[in-house]
């Protein structure tokens, strides 16, 4: 048995630890301010243990400034561990946050203490993105254990707020330590991908999310003709954007899926009870945006069809940008980072992994933002941001494996 299998069978025999720390993860809730919590502070402080644990060449907590944080500071993880070579580094940047569960009703248990059901392990953020924290840090055990020496240097980075932005996260991590990362580094982000594992993300769509306000005027449930009734015209507002699927039409098959996409999803509260007419609501809309369109046109084709049903029920509608990123060149896909991890793939699994382009954004924008190649990978059930999450204790074995074999420069 060569030492890469005997090294791949430590990694099979992970389960318990999986298990572990799956749950003490889970368990430590990391919402941030704009999803009702305080912050990562628990959850990040248990994870500076674990890699101090493995006597990192360095370890900082990077304080992001958030005076509605725990502490005023969102914590950020960055630790590294030298290699035979110098460079490049194999980075693999996963986030700690996490969304709300939403409905509790739709859950089966607790979302925060996770349930293992055969190889699944169910609960909120188990998926997005404890896998990928879990299956990398995972893998470095593995090598350090074994005996084995790093071939490359290797760095993990578990940063915050990837779930509103980054603000607080990786885009403050580059724009103030531009020291950590090169351009010839290898950036895995494990934070999308497909069942099989063989979808390498190397790029991304625009993002806008779209805030709607509907502003008429209040009155009693009993005389509605005295008001306007916004509910009605955020109603027919909602049902009016599904032009934008018809305006913006154009496939590209490089992305999953191949179009744009404009999907309403919050809503706030307007009135407490059943018999007052509401004189403002606002809702919002998730919009992913094909390369091939600016987010401009967008804007002003949404501010048209406002403007329409603002004109029919003589009511006013403002459109305000809650978040826009544009779209950013795409990592090649000969890039370094993207044939090794297409080496590994096919090493680890038999498979013949692909670059692709996704619908949705990740953290890897920000890196490709800035001359960075990084790709974007893991394997993935799909089940993030959905009632009882769950992953799949496999899927993180295999994956340890083929982080494994980019640590040690395969």
């Amino acid at each position: 048995m060569s030492a890469l299998d005997r090294l791949f069978q430590r990694i099979e025999g992970y389960r318990n630890e999986i298990i572990m720390l799956q749950s003490e993860l889970t368990s430590r809730v990391a919402l941030g301010p704009d999803n009702g919590g305080s912050g990562e502070h628990e959850k990040s402080a248990y994870l500076f243990e674990k890699l101090k644990e493995m006597a990192p060449a360095s370890l900082e907590e990077i304080r992001s400034p958030d005076v509605r944080a725990h502490q005023g500071y969102r914590p950020n993880l960055v630790a590294r561990w030298n290699g035979e070579t110098h460079h490049p580094t194999v980075w693999v940047l996963s986030h700690v946050d996490i969304v709300p569960p939403g409905d509790l009703n739709l859950w089966e248990g607790d979302p925060y203490r996770v349930r293992v059901e055969g190889d699944r392990i169910i609960g909120r953020g188990v998926e997005d993105n404890q896998h990928g924290i879990v299956s990398s840090y995972l893998a470095l055990k593995a090598i350090r254990e074994s005996g084995e020496v790093l071939k490359r240097p290797v760095g993990l980075a578990m940063v915050a707020d990837e779930e509103t932005g980054s603000e607080y996260g990786l885009d403050y991590l580059l724009k103030n330590r531009p020291d950590l990362f090169s351009s010839d580094d290898l950036i895995v982000v494990p934070d999308g991908g497909n069942n099989e594992g063989t979808m390498i993300e190397v790029a991304e769509k625009s993002m806008l999310w779209l805030k709607f306000i509907v502003t008429g005027e209040q009155c009693h449930g009993s005389t509605p003709e005295k008001g306007k009734n916004t509910l009605y015209a955020a109603a027919r507002l909602i049902v009016d954007l599904e032009k934008l699927k018809k305006e913006f039409a154009l496939e590209d098959p490089l992305f999953r899926p191949p179009r744009s996409t404009f999907e309403p999803t919050k809503m706030e509260g307007n009135v407490p009870n059943i018999n007052t007419i509401p004189g403002r609501d606002v809702f919002y809309m998730d919009c992913r945006i094909l390369p091939q369109y600016s987010l401009d046109e967008i804007m002003q084709y949404a501010e048209k069809i406002a403007g329409e049903v603002a004109g029919q029920l003589h009511l006013s509608i403002r459109i305000e940008t809650y978040y826009r990123q544009e779209a950013t060149a795409p990592t090649p896909s000969d890039a370094p980072v993207v044939v090794a991890l297409k080496e590994a793939i096919t090493r680890v699994k038999g498979l013949e992994a692909k670059p692709m382009g996704i619908g949705g954004g990740t953290v890897a924008a920000f890196f490709r933002r800035l001359g960075l190649p990084a790709a974007v990978w893991i394997t993935e059930t799909d089940t993030p941001h959905q009632p009882n999450e769950y992953c799949l204790i496999s899927n993180i074995i295999s994956d340890a494996k083929v982080f494994a074999y980019l640590y040690l420069g395969g």
